[in-house]
């Protein structure tokens, strides 16, 4: 009877450790499967001051500035996004969200080439007082958020 209470035992804390390593397999390829599909934010003043690597895709945002947006041949437009602080252009090609203005929010996916932001991906406001979390975020850190009137 002793026998069969160590042989459960042994069963119950081998099918633990078996579940712990599929676990910990399973959570090791999700990371390595995301890798590439995880792009971070950053503002045009963190961008400047500490610039990424280079090929590295990730994502920039701020508003419009004013007075900056240029349409180029064909579907090519470049513009410049700030954050009231600091300031990087941006030239995409491709066709602009309807909502897309000078001084509204946008967020852009891309990758720094030079000095200058080439976007692959551009998203902007989609009502009068919407402004990306992340662009938000941004500009409290700067000190510089006026929340929306209601």
């Amino acid at each position: 009877m002793a026998g069969l209470k160590g042989l459960k035992k042994r069963r119950r804390v081998q099918l633990i450790l078996f579940a712990f390593v599929l676990l910990t397999a399973s959570t090791a390829l999700i990371g390595y499967a995301m890798r590439d599909g995880i792009n971070f934010f950053r503002s045009p003043s963190q961008v400047l001051s500490d610039p990424p690597a280079t090929g590295e895709v990730f994502r920039i945002g701020g508003l419009v500035e004013e007075g900056s947006l240029v349409r180029g041949q064909g579907k090519t437009v470049s513009f410049n996004v700030t954050d009231t602080n600091k300031v990087v252009p941006v030239k995409f090609t491709g066709v602009l969200p309807d909502l897309f203005a000078e001084g509204a929010g946008m967020v852009g996916t891309g990758q720094m080439e030079g000095n200058t932001f080439i976007a692959s991906e551009i998203l902007a406001k989609h009502d009068e007082d919407y402004m990306p979390k992340e662009v938000v975020d941004a500009l409290k850190e700067q000190g510089v958020y006026v929340a929306p009137q209601e």
